[in-house]
């Protein structure tokens, strides 16, 4: 592992909140609604992802049924998420601090889905096993 990698993973503060979130998949055509959607929720944590095949909406789940008009053609994830923040200003040049996290919780068996803000990385983990993904990265730190 990187010396970079092991600094960064070892001055992150993990932090979360107490919100599950919906993970919703929208046509692409949905971007406007979606992007509504998120300016009015105005959370702290919310995200958009617009890719050519689809739109992305993350969102408190609370929110979905305020929104279930405006959300046609929409799928939802099966299972509720919860955020992880790594709260350190991480540097464009880093490499390898998601791989060294995915492994991490890989090897005990949570799936994530990893979200990259412009400074900070968020990972989603099931609600159902976010207390064993957060010991894990917990005994990440430590373990370095």
């Amino acid at each position: 592992m990187e010396d970079t990698v092991r600094q960064a993973l070892q001055q992150s503060s993990l932090s979360s909140d107490e919100v599950n979130y919906a993970v919703i998949k929208l046509p692409a055509r949905a971007i406007t609604v979606a992007a509504g959607i998120v300016a009015e929720i105005g959370e702290a944590f919310c995200a958009l992802i617009v890719d050519r095949y689809e739109v992305s909406l993350i969102i408190p789940s609370e929110a979905v049924e305020d929104f279930a008009t405006r959300l046609q053609g929409h799928t939802l994830a099966e299972k509720p998420y919860r955020l992880i923040t790594f709260d350190i200003e991480l540097d464009f040049s880093i490499f390898g601090f998601m791989a060294a996290v995915s492994q991490a919780l890989a090897d005990v068996k949570v799936s994530i889905l990893p979200i990259a803000a412009y400074s900070r990385d968020h990972i989603l983990v099931p609600s159902e096993q976010f207390d064993i993904a957060l010991q894990t990265l917990q005994k990440l730190q430590s373990s370095l």
